[in-house]
């Protein structure tokens, strides 16, 4: 080889080995970024870090994958409980007696229980605490058979409802989350001997964004480490919450406030968790995990990313106008009418994004006419649509919900009065919108 060809293939390979480093480094930062959907490597079959206050998904892994959720089904026991307390079907301090089969389930502790008393009656309160924070049971199917008669038909209302919340991927055959094979042989009729309760994480996810929007309530259950039933009686037991993340137990996270467990055989162990700092509530979804240890850890994992990786940042004060920012009025004394948004525009992002978020008016086409107006007369302060954050760089983010933009979004009124103009001014309108008709005709003709 002579002297030139050497040089020539040295020159060859540091070319080659400087684009080498540079797809490498690239490659690298794409998964330090999080454009790679595997990046945090999670173990677990499917996952989902969700902004609780608007249902944005800042990370899914395998979301739609129909998977066993064990007693995270509870949420959606929890769920109907919570609206017929808010419908006042039922109250908490009414009192329920024990059926013979919430009694026999109760009775087995080698699955979560307080054991329960027939010849006793609980309060709603106390049968609900078991529920949410000891995943008791007993005290679910209790709950169950009080609000549908029977969990047969409590069944068909948790399916019914998962169907109007717009759950996908999803079945549901029994209020507990276990396998039917655990029931005694009392299962909900129609429903298969070895069946469990099946969701995908983004249906888990959605449930669980329901649950603590329509009835954030539930935050004052889930987010009990500790508490004894029947305190001071001589069936008092000790129920330690099944989330180990919450404060002061073992595997503490900080703002880890709910929110429910999940584990059978079948199921792997499963979690749906949420956390608060500051303004930002995230909501995440780990489902089929090897243990314990694992479905927390994996949790940690995406409550990390979503902390470190995002936060608040305020697309556009209060009070923000643009040359858009008045909409033309139907028959009023003036033909146009300004308008504002009353609350800062403040959306969740990823670090560095802050300049690919534009503020844009979605207005509200039920009050208006068919051709885009404001009707008068109508007051200040109308609400008239809403400010709405407008995406504009490459990751397609998706919401749990049809609706996710407009939760993000702040709404927008009118800044004053819009007065309808007497008689004679619509009357003199009317007439020159007619010859003006009548001239464009006749240009029209040349």
């Amino acid at each position: 080889m002579n002297t030139r060809n050497f040089f020539n293939h040295v020159i060859l390979g540091l070319v080659l080995g400087l684009l080498f480093s540079m797809l490498f480094c690239s490659s690298s930062a794409a998964a330090l970024s999080g454009t790679g959907e595997d990046f945090l490597k999670l173990r677990a079959q499917a996952a989902i870090l969700v902004d609780a206050a608007t249902g944005k998904i800042l990370y899914a892994q395998n979301p739609d994958e129909l998977l066993p959720t064990a007693s995270m089904a509870k949420m959606m026991t929890e769920y109907l409980v919570l609206e017929a307390v808010d419908e006042k079907r039922i109250n908490w301090e009414q009192k329920t007696r024990i059926s013979d089969y919430a009694y026999r389930i109760s009775q087995n502790l080698s699955l979560s229980n307080v054991p329960l008393r027939k010849n006793e009656s609980y309060t709603i309160r106390e049968l609900y605490e078991a529920m949410a924070i000891y995943s008791a049971n007993g005290a679910t199917i209790a709950l169950a058979e009080l609000v549908g008669g029977s969990e047969d038909n409590f069944v068909r209302m948790m399916n019914e409802k998962a169907e109007e919340l717009g759950l996908k991927d999803y079945k549901f055959v029994n209020s507990t989350g276990l396998n039917n094979s655990d029931l005694l042989g009392m299962h909900p009729a129609n429903t298969g001997r070895n069946e469990e309760d099946m969701m995908s994480a983004r249906a888990t996810a959605k449930l669980a964004f329901h649950l603590i929007r329509n009835y954030p309530e539930v935050f004052t259950f889930s987010s009990v480490p500790k508490r004894y039933f029947r305190e001071g009686t001589k069936d008092e037991i000790s129920m330690s919450n099944w989330n180990f993340m919450l404060p002061g137990l073992i595997y503490a996270y900080e703002g880890v406030d709910g929110l429910k467990t999940g584990s059978t055989t079948l199921a792997g162990y499963s979690f749906t968790g949420t956390a608060k700092r500051g303004e930002v509530r995230l909501l995440t979804v780990i489902m089929k995990t090897s243990s314990i240890e694992a479905r927390f850890a994996e949790t940690r994992k995406l409550l990390d990313y979503g902390f470190n990786n995002f936060y608040r940042h305020e697309v556009a004060k209060a009070r923000y106008r643009s040359a858009e920012g008045q909409i033309p009025v139907a028959n009023g004394r003036e033909r146009t009418v300004d308008i504002e948004n009353t609350k800062p525009l403040t959306v969740l992002i990823r670090r560095g994004e802050d300049r690919l978020y534009q503020p844009a008016y979605k207005l509200d086409q039920r009050v208006l006419t068919s051709d885009g107006r404001l009707p008068a007369p109508a007051p200040k302060g109308k609400v008239v649509g809403l400010l709405v954050p407008e995406y504009t760089g490459e990751k397609d983010y998706d919401y749990l919900t049809g609706d996710g933009q407009d939760l993000e979004g702040v709404e927008v009124v009118t800044v004053k009065e819009v007065e309808k103009a007497g008689f004679f001014t619509r009357i003199l309108r009317a007439i020159g919108r007619f010859f003006a008709a009548i001239w464009q005709s006749i240009v029209g003709l040349f």
